[in-house]
């Protein structure tokens, strides 16, 4: 029997002009825009629409930006029927509410809180993280315990073979990415990011997304979301709520997620929100499997 998936987008999918069609051509997504303008106090929109980049690209407002863009888009197509959902980091939020785990209004709440706890946390415990391209992942792994005697260093995303993000501080990263390099690394390349996310460096932002994630309604899931900390699927809400907790500083475990849902029998995969991110990832963790990108209202247009 197959089974269809929805994956959600994380941080580094947004662009200038992003779900500016979707407003003009959905009755439904100029609601849902409004309410988040009104319910964050921002002019989200404005920055969506218009930018300046570099505004749109810091993390308090990149991810509210992003998570709306694909509840949007879920809205729109709900009529898809999918029983199965994922989301890379920020994107487990979408997942969550496609899956009826959080209800848009709270999820924008947790979303903008999220996203600022740890544009603070990377003010106040500067970290940086650095691509490793070519490297088994056990071999990272050695290189991150290794380089950790002079800083914090860890996996932070397992994103594909041969593709993993390290996380920590500026010594750990550095001797980290030297280590990688000398163990036959193809590349290994420090990305443009506020803090050292999924890392240790984040705790003081787990600690304040804890307080929202307590002042939230988290109800079970309607189908299973697979999480980020555990590759698994879940569906209970007090196991959610602990792992939006943990996933903060805890590695993405994003290329054995799609292994899993490969394995109970997804085989076509709809990558909703800005960008097609994940849909490279897929093809590289599985080329067998058929996966779809579905941003711009065009793309909604041929499953309505």
């Amino acid at each position: 029997m197959s089974k269809k998936a929805f994956l959600f987008p994380g941080q580094g999918s947004q662009y200038v002009g992003m779900a500016y069609d979707l407003y003009e051509n959905s009755v439904e997504a100029k609601e849902m825009i409004k309410t988040a303008d009104d319910a964050l106090g921002i002019n989200l929109s404005y920055m969506m629409f218009n930018g300046p980049e570099d505004q749109l690209m810091q993390t308090e407002y990149t991810q509210p930006a992003i998570f709306l863009h694909s509840v949007i888009l879920l809205s729109i197509i709900r009529t898809l029927h999918i029983e199965i959902s994922a989301g890379h980091s920020l994107g487990e939020y979408s997942a969550l509410v496609a899956a009826g785990a959080i209800q848009f209004y709270d999820a924008l709440k947790l979303v903008r809180t999220r996203g600022k706890a740890m544009q603070k946390s990377g003010v106040e415990k500067p970290g940086i993280m650095a691509a490793v391209i070519g490297l088994e992942p056990a071999k990272v792994i050695q290189c991150c315990n290794e380089a950790s005697r002079l800083g914090i260093v860890q996996c932070a995303n397992f994103n594909s073979p041969g593709q993993i993000v390290i996380s920590g501080t500026v010594e750990g990263v550095k001797k980290a990415m030297e280590l990688c390099k000398l163990s036959g690394a193809k590349l290994v390349k420090e990305l443009p990011v506020s803090g050292a996310f999924h890392s240790p460096l984040m705790a003081s932002a787990q600690q304040t997304l804890l307080q929202e994630l307590d002042n939230s309604n988290i109800y079970d899931a309607r189908f299973p979301v697979y999480a980020n900390v555990t590759a698994l699927p879940v569906i209970k809400k007090e196991e959610i709520k602990k792992l939006l907790f943990e996933q903060i500083t805890s590695p993405v475990r994003w290329e054995e997620t799609i292994v899993n849902m490969v394995k109970d029998g997804v085989d076509e995969f709809y990558e909703v929100g800005p960008g097609k991110v994940l849909q490279s990832l897929v093809k590289r963790i599985n080329p067998d499997v058929k996966c779809y990108s579905i941003d711009k209202y065009s793309d909604v247009e041929k499953y309505l």
